[in-house]
């Protein structure tokens, strides 16, 4: 019944108002539009954008968007559907597993630890590939862990082999890579006990590999290798390159954590304490709990140095942090809920202080925007300046919402500091998701229509029509989605210069941001039809 009781929930939090807002480019546009090819051209095996091979990403996720598409209709919600129905998996898979590991209560903290953070929760609410990735490289993680004290251990290692194939389908080969450098470390701590046998490890890797086999063995035998190829050239680029722009410093997924999976990302620092109190272990915890807590420091550890080392930094690689980091804050909330250990002060005011800075941003987003004439002069920025122009309705209000969530944030703060543990995580974790609530379904349309809605909108008068849009000086999916574009005849298309100065054989219009619009304007071939909140439109003369 409780499962239910989950999944009902789950889905009440994460599948309203899917559709609500625009997909964001680059990634969620991205895979949607791979979808919506799919269906126009009934090329199901192989991924295109721009109806032509798409080489950085495996098919899984993609297909799944093309089924939600072929029951919703081409549409945001349908795009999004599947990370929700995964979010719904999710929650009552860590209830379960939280179940067998201990009891209910520890499930109930996972679940509610997972869905109370902030980038946990609303990637269930996004259209992108990590969720799924994430969730079925994690279930590849826990059958592993399952090996030793399965009854059936082949059947588990046969199901981990399955899990990480499907992981490998949705995004790639670095699911292996996270997996085999986890299974090392782990080997490591145990030093060598891993309880895993042989047969069992060809057991994995042989079901891993029919699994992926039965799609790029598809693609090899009807496409030759050259796809395979660029697909794991890609891959490596992406590895050891600050790919399409998105560098950082090391500490970049550290601090993204942190912040993005707070609150449960606080209580990661409640490990931290003396030797006395870590050898204290509640009557639930046994050789399996101890054993899937190595795992997870492992996966967890292992996903966070490895993506920090990594040159490419995007917020959704460290996601796969969010299984371990939710358990073993789970666990940590489990004990001190159930008196085993004591929550710290300074614990408190580090939850306290982290929760007023976000309460507080969610408070000044009101303030700028009816201010937002005054902060323009102060901006250097041009594109930024003209995304301020946008007429996007706001009062102050509406700072209200941020205000209400300090409010809760500090009552949750009294209320352990006072050891009324429970009441206190409760309201700390559901107050978090009623803000992800409001911050989805009231600040993100606001938020979108400063960033991209223009451009959107511009596309969208395209649909139906056949003309040819494209993009300058930026790198987008949107006018492949938006205008609902169709296989091009003439290959000419794909000519940018073409596009520009050649005899086109359609109306031709561009699109591109204010600070790079001066070249465009000086084309004697172009004119500008129009601007509005940094982008420039222009049509072929």
């Amino acid at each position: 019944m409780k499962y239910l009781l989950i999944a009902i929930a789950a889905a009440i939090l994460f599948v309203p108002f899917l559709g609500h807002v625009h997909l964001f480019d680059w990634d969620e546009i991205n895979f949607a539009e791979a979808a919506r090819e799919m269906l126009v051209t009934h090329n199901y095996s192989q991924v295109q954008i721009d109806f032509a091979p798409f080489w950085q990403k495996p098919p899984l996720f993609i297909w799944l968007q093309a089924i939600s598409m072929a029951i919703f209709g081409i549409n945001e919600f349908a795009a999004r559907f599947p990370n929700a129905i995964i979010g719904i998996a999710t929650l009552v898979t860590l209830f379960g597993i939280g179940k067998k590991l201990a009891d209910e209560k520890l499930g109930l903290w996972w679940a509610l630890a997972y869905a109370g953070s902030w980038l946990p929760h609303f990637y269930f609410k996004s259209g992108i590939i990590d969720p799924t990735f994430n969730y079925f490289i994690f279930l590849a993680i826990y059958c592993v862990f399952r090996i030793p004290y399965a009854a059936k251990p082949n059947r588990v290692a046969i199901l981990a082999g399955i899990c990480l194939g499907l992981a490998v389908l949705t995004k790639g080969p670095v699911a292996i890579l996270v997996s085999l450098l986890s299974f090392i470390v782990y080997w490591v701590v145990k030093k060598g006990k891993t309880g895993i046998k042989l047969p069992q490890l060809g057991l994995i890797t042989l079901f891993a590999f029919i699994t992926t086999a039965l799609w790029f063995g598809y693609e090899v035998l009807a496409h030759g290798w050259w796809f395979f190829n660029e697909f794991v050239t890609y891959q490596i680029r992406l590895l050891t390159t600050p790919d399409a722009g998105h560098g950082g410093n090391f500490f970049y997924h550290w601090i993204v954590l942190l912040v993005g999976c707070f609150p449960a990302s606080i209580f990661l620092f409640a490990y931290f304490r003396g030797r006395k109190e870590r050898s204290i272990y509640g009557g639930a915890q046994g050789a399996e709990v101890k054993d899937f807590r190595i795992w997870m420091w492992v996966l967890f550890g292992v996903v966070l140095i490895l993506f920090s080392i990594v040159e490419t930094k995007i917020v959704h690689y460290s996601s796969l942090c969010y299984f371990p980091l939710s358990f073993l804050a789970a666990w940590q909330i489990y004990r001190v809920a159930e008196a085993k250990v004591v929550l710290r002060a300074w614990n408190i005011v580090l939850m306290l202080l982290i929760g007023m800075l976000i309460a507080t941003a969610i408070m000044l987003l009101p303030v700028v925007g009816v201010y937002k004439q005054q902060l323009i002069a102060a901006i250097g920025d041009k594109f930024a300046k003209a995304n301020l122009q946008a007429d996007i309705p706001f009062s102050l209000w509406e700072s209200a919402y941020g205000a209400t969530y300090l409010l809760l944030v500090i009552m949750s703060a009294i209320l352990l500091f006072n050891k009324k543990v429970k009441a206190g995580m409760v309201m700390l974790f559901v107050s978090t998701i009623c803000a992800i609530q409001i911050t989805v379904v009231h600040f993100t349309p606001k938020i979108e229509g400063f960033s991209q809605r223009a451009a959107i909108e511009f596309f969208e008068s395209f649909q139906g029509k056949d003309d040819y849009v494209q993009v300058l000086s930026y790198h987008s999916y949107a006018h492949l989605f938006y205008t609902r574009k169709l296989p091009a005849a003439n290959k000419n298309y794909y000519n940018q210069e073409w596009l520009l100065n050649g005899p086109v054989d359609k109306p031709t219009y561009f699109v591109c941001r204010i600070t790079d619009s001066e070249k465009w304007r000086a084309n004697p071939h172009l004119e500008v039809i129009g601007e509005k909140n940094g982008f420039v439109f222009f049509k072929r003369k």
